[in-house]
């Protein structure tokens, strides 16, 4: 009974989280909830469990916020605008200097862990560019979606917290392992552009002519000073007196996070609480910043805390060892100590049927009760699933950012998954390949 709760449990919350009946908030909370109560679960017992899983993710919630808080400040405060307009600068209408340019200002522009201001901040400022050179919009969006895929290791993005939550563990903690695969990531990433960037070339020779081509390298100079993202209402905002002692605060925060001397969402309270007075000395300003940026760290916090109760109450009631405990019995027993590697290979197609939240709160934590039965490191575990669906979030239908980036671009999700789909689960198993050769997964 226990065990057909659970699947009946899961089941649901996937079904509606897909067909977008209800909120993720919503679904980890009631559904858990109801299934508690026909086990006969008092409400002590229930508090219990509830108490439990919010004990277990609140450091992952205080990181989420004052992390999102902090670098929408830098973002503001126009930290990384110098840095985009001289790589704009430089590309001087070159087809392969244009797409590595689109993988480093994507990069500069996810320090922030969100895919949303990635698009807003990388497609308005290059696509003039890409029109003036016949370059694809649908490469655009592929190079931007990769650098996304990339940055999502990071610990205050979404995927690595919420991994972080399943395993009741620092989100910096489970990042630090993973920086020598980002770094080489991001290695891969450019050799990718420049290739991607030499087959653009050759297309645009092919289908426009090479003189058409020169003619529109050449007439660059002046797409680059038209290239300012919300110029009007940003500048008010931006504090370019105060950019080098911001790159210093920055560098500060990111290296008490590595070092691990005080807890992650501590060090992100401490430069939050230096950032705001230092760029914004009103408090009325001050006010303004933390209202524009807390829609976006309340959302995941709140999707963090309801996971942390939805956790608890599988656990609690013993939903989730009775269900593993039944797949572990069906399946045969060759497969379960590879079962992470398997679900990590088809992680990016996973994301065209599954949302982030159900792939996370839903999948992963049954993969991880199953395979560490047959000895397998947890954190093995997690990282496997972790590298293999990350690169893929950007093709996914259900990532309301997707939706935004190709209304900026002006392109179609059909064509999009059709040029990038199998470019970006390629790059996954590249990536999984990496992360076992450096010894970060294994069997």
């Amino acid at each position: 009974m226990t065990s057909l709760l659970g699947f009946i449990t899961i089941f649901t919350i996937v079904t509606l989280l897909i067909t977008k009946k209800i909120s993720p908030v919503v679904a980890l909370i009631l559904i858990p909830v109801i299934s508690a109560l026909l086990l006969g679960t008092g409400a002590a017992e229930l508090t219990g469990y509830f108490e439990d899983g919010i004990d277990a993710v609140i450091s992952v919630v205080i990181m989420f916020i004052f992390a999102i808080l902090f670098f929408g400040i830098m973002q503001d405060a126009g930290l990384f605008d110098p840095i985009i307009k001289k790589l704009v600068s430089l590309t001087r209408g070159n087809v392969i200097i244009v797409a590595m340019v689109t993988i480093a200002i994507a990069i500069i522009a996810g320090l922030d862990g969100s895919g949303a201001s990635t698009f807003l901040i990388t497609i308005p400022a290059l696509l003039p560019l890409y029109k003036r050179l016949h370059m694809s919009p649908y490469l655009l969006m592929l190079l931007v979606v990769l650098s996304i895929g990339v940055m999502n290791l990071l610990p205050w993005a979404g995927p690595i917290g919420r991994a972080a939550s399943v395993l009741n563990m620092d989100p910096v903690e489970l990042w630090r392992p993973l920086i020598p695969l980002q770094l080489i990531e991001i290695g891969l990433l450019f050799i990718i552009g420049a290739l991607f960037g030499w087959r653009e070339k050759k297309r645009i020779e092919q289908k426009f002519g090479i003189e058409a081509y020169r003619e529109s390298a050449a007439a660059v100079d002046v797409t680059a000073k038209e290239m300012t993202v919300h110029e009007e209402e940003r500048e008010k905002l931006r504090r370019p007196k105060l950019l080098w002692i911001n790159i210093l605060l920055t560098a500060g925060v990111i290296g008490m996070l590595m070092s691990g001397f005080l807890p992650s969402g501590f060090v992100f309270m401490i430069g939050l609480a230096i950032a705001l007075p230092l760029n914004y000395p009103k408090v009325d300003e001050q006010m303004d910043r933390i209202k524009a940026h807390a829609p976006n760290a309340l959302m995941m916090a709140g999707i963090i805390l309801a996971a942390g109760s939805f956790l608890g109450i599988l656990e609690g009631t013993g939903m989730l060892d009775e269900m593993a405990g039944d797949i572990v019995n069906l399946l045969p027993a060759v497969f379960i100590p590879y079962l992470h590697i398997i679900i990590g290979l088809f992680g990016v197609p996973f994301d065209l049927v599954l949302s982030t939240d159900a792939y996370y709160f839903a999948l992963v934590p049954i993969v991880e009760q199953i395979v560490s039965q047959a000895g397998v490191a947890s954190t093995t575990i997690i990282y496997t699933l972790v590298i293999g669906n990350i690169i893929g979030t950007m093709v996914s239908p259900f990532a309301p950012a997707l939706w935004l980036g190709l209304g900026l671009a002006g392109i179609e999700m059909g064509r999009h998954l059709r040029y990038s789909f199998f470019w970006v689960w390629g790059f996954s198993i590249i990536l999984l390949g990496v992360a076992w050769m450096i010894g970060i997964i294994g069997v």
